[in-house]
Order: C-alpha cells, then structure tokens, then sequence
C-alpha cells in the first residue's frame, strides 16, 4: 500500500515537517487542524473556532477524495475542557449519524495557543 501526501490551499499548510494529510489505501488522516481562516487564528468564540478547524478538517479530507460522512474517528484537543459543551454543539453540525468515535482531552497548550485543535481519520467506502 502507497501513500500520498494530501495538499490543499483550502486549509493551513504544514509548517513542519508534517503533512496536512495522508491517504494509504482507503484510509485518510488529517494532521491536527487549527482554526484558522485565511490565515488568522480564530479565538475570540470558540465555537467559531471549532467551526474553522472543522472546516479545515473537511478541506484536507477532500483532498484525499472523502468527506465528513467518511469520517470514522476523530481526536478533539480543547485548551479549556469548559468548551467542551460550545466545542460539541458545532461539531454536531458537521458529522452525520452515525457519529464517529471520538477522543476529547483537555491539553496544556496547543500551538499558536489555539482553543482547539481537531484530526480526523477517515475510511473510503
């Protein structure tokens, strides 16, 4: 099984030595996302932030030929687990039943000093 390296304009580029995402066989993973929209951090709502990580997880998705309804598990780093319930309201916007699985865990830091950071792990059917 090979793997590609997923690029996409419609979200944060890798500014590491990472990948935004990566496609091997029909599976796909996104790397953590960062609410960012056009460059600029999202944090003054964290709803909104959650929203533009989303987003994000959802461009890099595409790029690797899936999409959210492909989504199988996905990882939630909150930097306040107060957030958790604005964090959860957003992202039941995006997911279709059924839901994936999910991991959410309170961090001590994320960068950029982000409010949230989310990955996603798809399987193409």
């Amino acid at each position: 099984m090979s793997k590609l390296q997923l690029e996409t304009a419609a979200a944060p580029a890798a500014v590491g030595p990472y990948s935004q995402g990566i496609a091997a066989g029909r599976l796909v993973f996104t790397s953590g996302q960062l609410p960012m929209v056009d460059g600029t951090l999202v944090i003054d709502d964290v709803g909104e932030a959650a929203r533009a990580s989303l987003a994000n997880v959802a461009a890099v998705l595409e790029a690797g030929h899936a999409t959210l309804a492909d989504v199988v598990k996905v990882t939630v780093y909150l930097q306040d687990m107060n957030d958790f319930a604005a964090v959860n309201a957003v992202y039941g916007e995006f997911f279709p039943a059924p839901f994936p699985a999910r991991s959410c865990v309170q961090v001590a830091r994320l960068p950029l000093d982000a409010p949230v950071e989310i990955e996603a792990i798809a399987y193409i059917q």
